[in-house]
């Protein structure tokens, strides 16, 4: 039989509260498992049982890791190359678990990347259908019409099809160039760098600060952080309605 531990000690051990307060969730009837709500008393197996507390998914299973790293500039998409140049892995320091990046960001961008072995969550993160949206902050050549954010918003014809942006700002001007904050749930292979192509503004860097709701914040160049269980949360919930995108991310 699998292993079983008491539920309030999972949810106390998920950083959700004490063993005292999963106790008082459990009996104000605010924990689910595996669809049924929870009773005091009740033991579960922390590697198979889907847990949530108000509505949210609590990961209890321990051997389930979710990271997000700021990729370096140069630094390939993969976890290990076989031309020798700096890879993911070179980065993950003392993370116990095998992980995988979930999508890509080309060798030239940087950013936000995220990680996990949680084969499910990492499928429907990358799956067009559930199109989950991505945030850049990308350097550009300007100065930058205002006719360039309209453009892309209604959408250009790239060589493989139509695509366009589901936000578009410029958070500055620096002479010669600009940085405009893009926002579109697509991942077509290098989209944000063709589009504004296209627009006649090619990029010189591009940063992307967010996937879902999950956002790069402070996290300094070539550092990795674990997710918070409400960030884990969010990111599962982001998944739960599937909608039309196009296919996975190369940025």
């Amino acid at each position: 039989m699998p292993p079983s531990e008491r539920l309030q000690k999972i949810l106390a051990a998920a950083g959700v509260g004490s063993r005292r307060a999963s106790e008082d969730l459990i009996a104000r009837g605010r924990v689910v498992v595996d669809g049924r709500v929870a009773r005091l008393g009740d033991k579960v197996d922390p590697e198979t049982a889907e847990i949530y507390v108000d509505g949210q998914r609590v990961v209890a299973d321990t051997r389930l890791a979710y990271l997000a790293m700021n990729k370096p500039r140069g630094v390939v998409s993969t976890m290990a190359d076989e031309r020798g140049r700096e890879a993911i892995s070179d980065y993950l320091g003392t993370v116990e678990q095998r992980v995988y990046h979930v999508g890509r960001l080309d060798a030239d961008s940087e950013g936000l990347l995220l990680l996990t072995n949680d084969g499910t969550l990492a499928h429907r993160l990358m799956h067009p259908s559930y199109g989950v949206p991505k945030t850049y902050l990308a350097e550009v050549a300007g100065p930058l019409p205002r006719a360039v954010g309209r453009r892309l918003l209604a959408g250009v014809e790239l060589e493989d099809g139509p695509a366009k942006v589901d936000a578009f700002k410029v958070v500055d001007t620096l002479g010669r160039t600009a940085q405009v904050e893009i926002t579109l749930h697509e991942g077509r292979n290098h989209i944000v760098r063709r589009l504004m192509e296209e627009a006649g503004h090619p990029v010189s860097r591009l940063i992307r600060t967010a996937i879902g709701p999950i956002k790069l914040g402070d996290l300094k160049v070539g550092r990795t952080r674990r997710l918070s269980n409400p960030e884990v949360a969010s990111l599962f919930r982001a998944v739960e309605k599937q909608s039309s995108a196009d296919q996975p991310d190369e940025d």
